[in-house]
């Protein structure tokens, strides 16, 4: 749709009508846009062609953000509906808590790839970058080094609770888990264990949950 500028745009946050938490808002000229995906000033190119995908052959009304520091994704978004559906609704809809599980499940295969076949001091090494990542991009229940570590080591397919992450907050991890996965191991054989991990998951759920991986724009990455 349109690639944009910082002073092009008026950028504030609203309420989560259910959650506690806040829903970065993109506005120009009086059409309003929720945060999508983000990506860092190196990954122009990454930012550009997850944008296209959304917009030439998804057809979904999104903008990119150029600024300095980095680029941004935003889908378009009616205000009046968040409010009244009382839940995140976007142009690409709430996020099921399926596929939540399923990049924590995803997270945590190539964690233990690393630890099993680079050793621990990489191991730890890792959980910090992922804990930069988490610290970077505002995950929730995911920005202290005690919240990583239990994110790594819990189960996700059991826990009374999963965070209550968002679309971006999904297409950024699975976006720097394979960057992070790629220079660890030189290679990107961490890609088919990291799906293989996906068996735990029930027979709908993974089907739900693959079905969303191959739409987006990332998809490509993990195949």
């Amino acid at each position: 749709m349109f690639i944009l500028k910082r002073q092009d745009v008026e950028i504030s946050s609203i309420q989560h009508p259910k959650k506690d938490q806040q829903i970065p808002i993109l506005t120009y000229q009086g059409q309003t846009f929720r945060l999508i995906s983000v990506f860092n000033a190196s990954q122009e190119e990454e930012a550009k062609a997850f944008w296209r995908d959304l917009t030439d052959n998804q057809g979904k009304a999104c903008v990119l953000l150029d600024e300095p520091e980095r680029y941004s994704v935003w889908g378009k978004i009616r205000l009046e509906q968040l409010a009244s559906e009382g839940e995140a609704a976007t142009s690409s809809n709430a996020i099921s808590p399926v596929y939540i599980k399923a990049c924590i499940l995803m997270l945590q295969a190539v964690y233990i790839d690393v630890e099993d076949l680079l050793g621990g001091r990489q191991a730890g090494l890792f959980q910090k970058d992922i804990a930069e990542v988490f610290k970077q991009w505002h995950f929730p229940k995911g920005e202290t080094p005690d919240a990583v570590k239990y994110l790594l080591t819990m189960d996700p397919l059991n826990a009374a609770q999963v965070p209550s992450w968002q679309e971006h907050h999904l297409n950024t991890l699975l976006q720097e888990l394979h960057r992070l996965g790629k220079a660890y191991f030189g290679n990107t054989t961490f890609v088919e264990r990291a799906i293989d991990t996906l068996q735990d998951l029930s027979g709908s759920d993974r089907v739900q949950f693959q079905a969303w991986l191959n739409q987006s724009p990332l998809g490509k990455l993990w195949r």
